[in-house]
């Protein structure tokens, strides 16, 4: 049953993700169109920058997916070409992915405030708490109800970061295209490994323990 629960997020997520606007997104940082954590991705995959409201806070508006001032973009600039690239940024209330890459990154996309991807959640929050000060953790909704998401955090007490990604920016910008997918990132923001499909509190730690792993045998060189 699990492998069929599983099955059935991807093929929603995969549904979901056709009615986002991604088609001048895919080509990023070197991607391809592959569907995070179902399809291998390159060696070492640059994540892309961003920054999102945090969910529980008052900043309203969409992600900010902006990769560089429009010098050398890759994404269609605006009629004006002066933009804050996403990490650049220093608006209160908006979490910038770059501040997370000074340790191992465990990204956690998902969408549905009334699924079993919702209460992955908590298996993020627990296993957040239990490498505190290790990695890095960060919890990003897609395209909910903002009230809905604010609330979950506040009833669950989830104390690893939760962003919002209003308009399914990010979501786009990863490929993602299944809930939950993770994504587990060396420090500095390159790709280590990603994974779709619910997992448990053992399951999250075993991804954390290998990228940990990694994480010392790249800095051996």
């Amino acid at each position: 049953m699990k492998g069929l629960g599983n099955r059935y997020s991807v093929l929603v997520g995969l549904l979901f993700l056709a009615l986002i606007v991604v088609a001048t997104l895919h080509t990023l940082n070197g991607g391809g169109e592959d569907t995070l954590g179902l399809d291998r991705q390159p060696a070492r995959w640059p994540l892309p920058e961003f920054a999102v409201p945090a969910a529980a806070g008052t900043l309203e508006g969409d992600a900010n997916v902006y990769q560089d001032d429009c010098g050398s973009s890759t994404l269609p600039c605006p009629e004006d070409p002066q933009r804050v690239p996403a990490c650049q940024i220093a608006t209160p209330g908006a979490i910038r992915v770059c501040d997370l890459f000074d340790r191992p990154l465990v990204i956690s996309f998902w969408f549905g405030t009334e699924s079993g991807c919702e209460r992955q959640q908590d298996v993020v929050s627990t296993v957040a708490a239990r490498y505190r000060g290790r990695v890095n953790f960060l919890s990003l909704d897609v395209r909910d109800s903002r009230g809905s998401v604010r609330e979950l955090v506040r009833e669950r007490g989830w104390e690893m970061p939760v962003g919002f990604d209003r308009d399914g920016a990010v979501a786009a910008l990863y490929r993602v295209g299944g809930c939950p997918t993770f994504a587990y990132a060396y420090p500095g923001g390159t790709l280590q490994s990603a994974s779709i499909g619910e997992l448990g509190v053992g399951a999250l730690s075993h991804h954390v323990e290998e990228l940990l792993i990694a994480t010392k045998v790249a800095e051996r060189g």
